[in-house]
């Protein structure tokens, strides 16, 4: 049985910083992209930052240059650096990867709630 983990929300003032984690395990055979996903009340589910197996990142622009993502291939986590958080990061965080156990599974993290206070 393969599972994600996520830690690391909570609560936190604008200008703060946060680290979230997301561990997968299982009979795990190896995974590529690495991505986390956050979804606001009211709001549809977006993507906020992904990486992949050849450490290549993407961002969306509103993070771009305040979070960072990163990857532990021997842990196989994907952790999330949230720097300068506004307001407006407040949300539900959810990471997201597919992994081959070979046969490829795609799989969501149970979600852990970010909050920036004013």
């Amino acid at each position: 049985q393969v599972q994600l983990v996520e830690s690391g929300g909570g609560l936190v003032q604008a200008g703060g910083s946060l680290r979230l984690s997301c561990a997968a395990s299982g009979s795990i055979f190896s995974i590529n992209n690495m991505n986390w996903y956050r979804q606001a009340p009211g709001k549809q589910r977006e993507l906020v930052a992904g990486i992949t197996g050849g450490i290549s990142t993407n961002y969306a622009d509103s993070v771009k240059g305040r979070f960072t993502i990163s990857r532990d291939n021997a842990k196989n986590t994907v952790f999330l650096q949230m720097n300068s958080l506004k307001p407006e990061d407040t949300a539900v965080y959810y990471c997201y990867m597919i992994i081959s156990t070979p046969s490829y599974r795609a799989l969501w993290g149970q979600g852990t709630q970010v909050t920036v206070s004013s």
